[in-house]
């Protein structure tokens, strides 16, 4: 597992319990992107379980920048995304696992706009913006998917390490999509929960980071 980090103080212990009390869960690299609410001295404090290894940014350079080092530093045969806040619940990692365990998948993206699964119920334009961005991805990449923005990806690490990652921020969904894309790797989609926050409790993307996904899609597919 790989987890991106940056001012979740008030989360971050309790996501990484919930992560380590999987049985499928190896190792956790987590990385904090130079968090300056505490978050490193939290993070400390749960390094004790020798499957945590922790990596701190000196200088906060994105969500991109956290997940290209703590891909790097990854070991395990899987790599899972997970993120600090308590949006996506790690104990879906078998239904992410199982096409990958299967042989049947290279890559699994978890969906939230699929199956059965509670969601809590936010904000319209963002739902209208997801669904915008996937639509023009899979123009570009001519797959079918439902959810390009999900951060639950399940890819195997041989793979992943093979890509070079060039987004700093959020922009890093629509550039591994293209990218794995274009290595015609076998991708799968299956239905995740989802629990997300309001701005007031910590949610960060912006519409700022929606341009620059429209710029990746149209860069990352055809370049």
């Amino acid at each position: 597992m790989v987890m991106p980090v940056y001012n979740e103080a008030a989360t971050v212990a309790e996501i990484v319990g919930i992560v380590l009390a999987q049985p499928c869960v190896a190792e956790l690299v987590v990385v904090d992107d130079a968090s300056s609410d505490g978050t490193w001295a939290v993070l400390q404090g749960l390094a004790a379980d020798s499957r945590v290894r922790t990596v701190r940014h000196e200088v906060n350079q994105g969500k991109g920048a956290a997940l290209r080092t703590g891909i790097s530093h990854a070991k395990a045969d899987i790599v899972i995304i997970q993120d600090a806040d308590l949006e996506y619940d790690p104990t879906e990692y078998p239904i992410l696992l199982r096409p990958i365990l299967k042989g049947k998948a290279d890559a699994v993206f978890g969906s939230r706009f699929i199956g059965s699964q509670e969601h809590r119920v936010l904000y319209f334009w963002h739902s209208i913006g997801n669904r915008f961005l996937t639509l023009l991805s899979n123009m570009f990449t001519n797959l079918n998917l439902t959810d390009m923005e999900t951060c639950y990806k399940a890819v195997r690490r041989e793979i992943l390490q093979s890509i070079t990652i060039e987004e700093n921020r959020f922009g890093f969904e629509p550039e591994i999509t293209a990218k794995l894309a274009k290595k015609s790797v076998r991708i799968y989609e299956v239905a995740i929960s989802y629990h997300g926050r309001t701005y007031a409790e910590g949610k960060k993307i912006n519409w700022k980071d929606g341009v620059r996904a429209i710029w990746c899609i149209l860069r990352y597919s055809v370049g």
